[in-house]
């Protein structure tokens, strides 16, 4: 999976935000400040927001393109987005929450099933929950299960685990692997701790004011 980005321009209010990059790692880090426009990036590339000038492609598929207001709507382009509030409804149980937008699996997406999905994430004992019940690490998985349940083929995640500390950090880094491994998705992941980029991401591009200022190796980038 390749996701391009050609001459991308964004306004936003502080700065533009300017992108011509490609993705192809299995898990690429997006690193930098508040504010740098990280999440504007995400938004971008999930179809919630318009270039203004620019082609975003995914693969063959042509997701938007300024020069002729082509842009596919989020619900098509098959790319799951877990923001950093993970928009879980709270008045539905764990169950109702993960149905919400599942896609039925067919052959081509046979690992995409409620059961696997569910025991891959280690959820079962949570379906009948309320997700206002569950502990912060518990809503996480939930957020990622309900994400994979719609046979995405790019996961976007913004900063996931901002609001949880170190322990739970290190116990949810796990899954993440196992989304990589089990369901063979391209994770895009924001964040602006170093820590977090340098166990999971085979690469890392930096941002501040709305640009890419480098990319590499985290070892190298974020020593």
């Amino acid at each position: 999976m390749s996701l391009h980005l050609q001459q991308v321009r964004l306004p936003l209010l502080a700065f533009t935000l300017e992108i011509d990059a490609t993705f192809d790692f299995p898990i690429v880090g997006i690193f930098g400040p508040s504010g740098a426009g990280k999440t504007s990036l995400l938004e971008l590339i999930a179809g919630l927001r318009w270039p203004a000038a620019g082609l975003v492609k995914l693969d063959d598929t042509i997701l938007s393109d300024a020069s002729t207001r082509r842009h596919l709507p989020p619900r098509v382009r098959r790319i799951g987005y877990v923001p950093q509030d993970l928009a879980l409804f709270p008045h539905l149980t764990v169950r109702a929450n993960l149905e919400y937008g599942h896609r039925r699996p067919n052959e081509e997406r046979e690992p995409f099933t409620f059961p696997h999905v569910i025991a891959v994430m280690e959820i079962e004992s949570l379906l009948e929950r309320n997700v206002t019940k569950l502990s912060g690490g518990e809503q996480q998985r939930v957020a990622f299960a309900r994400a994979i349940l719609s046979a995405p083929r790019l996961l976007l995640l913004d900063e996931p685990m901002s609001s949880l500390d170190s322990r739970l950090k290190q116990r949810l880094v796990p899954f993440l692997l196992r989304i990589r491994d089990e369901f063979h998705i391209p994770l895009i992941y924001v964040t602006h701790d170093a820590g977090e980029i340098t166990c999971l991401c085979e690469e890392v591009l930096l941002m501040k004011d709305g640009k890419i200022t480098g990319r590499g190796l985290p070892s190298e980038l974020l020593a």
